[in-house]
């Protein structure tokens, strides 16, 4: 398993060091996933390279790469608790993403925000160059259904 450290904090790729309620509370309060059941976010982060930022044995960051590992790669749900922001924490955990062995080397990286520009402007994400070309399939209510 990948794994970065610095000083008392983690970055793993490691799937059992990750604390699935940890994450599932932050993404249903989200707004981008707001009210995301956890079976969904367990099916997600099956079929994802996710990496947790920890404390100690705290996870208190979190995101999640979409990738053929070889073209592309989508990233998600990216997140550092509220009492660690401030710190660098976001920046470093980008850092580990993007110097991930599996996901060099790709023509494209996606990822949708609403108020984290700046942050991924340092990793050279930028505005679509020709979002003429983009579509998207969008069903913001999809997770109001079992409700």
């Amino acid at each position: 398993m990948n794994s970065w450290v610095n000083g008392t904090f983690t970055v793993t790729c490691d799937p059992a060091r990750m604390d699935r309620a940890v994450i599932a509370e932050f993404l249903a309060s989200s707004y981008w996933a707001k009210g995301i059941p956890p079976t969904t976010v367990e099916k997600s982060l099956a079929h994802s390279l996710c990496f947790a930022l920890l404390d100690g044995h705290r996870q208190v960051g979190f995101a999640r790469v979409i990738s053929d590992y070889a073209t592309i790669a989508f990233l998600n749900d990216v997140f550092v608790l509220a009492e660690y922001r401030g710190r660098g924490l976001s920046k470093w955990l980008m850092e580990c993403i993007t110097s991930h062995p599996e996901l060099q080397g790709l023509r494209r990286w996606m990822l949708a925000t609403r108020d984290a520009h700046r942050l991924y402007e340092k990793f050279g994400f930028t505005p679509l160059k020709k979002p003429e070309v983009f579509m998207e399939r969008h069903n913001p209510g999809v997770y109001d259904a079992g409700a």
